[in-house]
């Protein structure tokens, strides 16, 4: 298994000096393959290297291995922002919306180098990495975390908040995730951040609060615009950040440590493009763009990886106005954010816990669910429903699903 661990780095002010200038250099040369690699649409490795490495080498005085890794990190962007444009314009194409287009991409003077094993090591208590200068060695602080058997594939060198970080991808050993004896449902939202089949609610009120102190702040100081205001901006540009990143490291572990002591899986709902799919009110806009649901999702996948619980991602679909007790879906079901009452067999039931029951019922199934249109009024019965014997398609609002 793969994750990313944080490393600070101990550095006194001539090192600092050096990883600038290395830096510096390295990001200059990625923004000037960069324009090459847009206007002939080559963004391969191999392609790229063959084209401009001996002019990358000569121009910025690289070793060869930087060349290559600053060529490579072109390269690399290019192809994850194409990725990631591809699935926007498939959930923009479905609503009618104009479609995004690749442009050239630039780089930060101060943006992040990708090292690997030949012009970086890490040892127990320092790391030998490449500058401009030489190689230097330098102390660095790891968590409580880090593991004590890891593999170290790759390590950016990140300048953040004042200080040299490495990004270092770990590769720790797998660990076989059990057959699990249920699933636990988890629902994300904005007004609640989690809530599970078991009726365990995560609120967002502080979240909430947070963002709102720090909304205000941020508009007084871009406001007042001097110089000043500026430097406090930046200083506090972080901290909204890293207090959601911990309130999710929070959330995710205890949903990992009950499905864990419960020999359960994890279901999840796939919400891949629901900020592009839905719409709120202006006065909503902010906090609904800020909800960090994609973090707390991979949050929850790598740690029960790491814990060797199984997680389902399901078709979130409907799964808000089907009802948990009977299978009666009606958009009506769904009265309030917050209550659910089924217009078919009366059961009345927070709508966020209804959700996360409907989410664990159909990880449950493991198959996916036929769904029709509701102005056909018919009823589909998908292979996975017939073998279990329950009925998930939408029905009239005065049908009962099967049990």
């Amino acid at each position: 298994m793969q994750s990313v661990t944080k490393l600070r780095l101990v550095a006194s002010p001539d090192e600092r000096q050096t990883l600038f200038a290395t830096m510096e250099r390295y990001n200059a040369a990625c923004n000037t393959v960069s324009p090459i690699a847009a206007s002939v649409r080559q963004f391969s490795n191999i392609g790229l290297q063959k084209r401009l490495y001996r002019h990358v080498r000569e121009t910025f005085g690289l070793s060869a291995q930087m060349a290559q890794l600053a060529i490579r990190k072109v390269a690399g962007s290019y192809r994850s922002t194409r990725e990631a444009i591809k699935e926007q314009n498939k959930v923009l194409a479905a609503l009618g919306k104009p479609l995004k287009s690749l442009t050239e991409l630039s780089f930060r003077e101060h943006g992040a180098i990708c090292y690997d094993a030949r012009v970086l090591s890490l040892g127990r208590s320092r790391v030998s990495i490449w500058t401009l200068d030489g190689r230097i060695k330098l102390r660095y602080r790891k968590p409580d975390h880090f593991p004590a058997v890891a593999t170290v594939k790759q390590t950016d060198l990140v300048y953040r908040d004042g200080a040299f970080w490495l990004y270092a991808t770990v590769e720790t050993p797998d660990i076989e995730p059990a057959e699990p004896s249920g699933y636990l449902g988890v629902d994300l939202g904005v007004v609640k951040n989690a809530t599970t089949s078991d009726g365990v609610t995560f609120s967002s009120d502080a979240t909430e609060k947070v963002r709102q102190r720090y909304g205000r702040l941020k508009g007084v100081l871009q406001k007042v615009g001097t110089r000043s205001a500026k430097r406090k901006l930046q200083k506090i540009s972080g901290r909204e950040h890293r207090f959601k990143t911990n309130t999710n490291h929070v959330i995710s572990k205890r949903i990992v440590c009950a499905a864990q002591g419960t020999k359960r899986g994890i279901a999840l709902e796939d919400l891949k493009g629901i900020l592009l799919r839905t719409t709120v009110t202006k006065g909503q806009r902010e906090r609904h763009h800020k909800w960090a649901f994609h973090q707390l999702r991979s949050f929850i996948e790598y740690k029960a990886r790491r814990a060797g619980v199984q997680v389902q991602v399901i078709d979130g679909a409907y799964t808000s106005q089907q009802c948990s007790a009977c299978g009666s879906i009606h958009p009506d079901n769904r009265q309030t954010q917050a209550a659910f009452r089924c217009l078919a067999c009366g059961h009345t039931e927070n709508a966020d816990l209804n959700a996360a029951r409907n989410i664990a019922a159909r990880a449950a199934v493991n198959r996916p669910i036929a769904i029709c249109s509701p102005d056909t009024g018919g009823e589909v019965e998908s292979q996975a429903c017939k073998e279990h014997g329950a009925t998930y398609g939408i029905m009239p609002p005065t049908s009962v699903g099967g049990s």
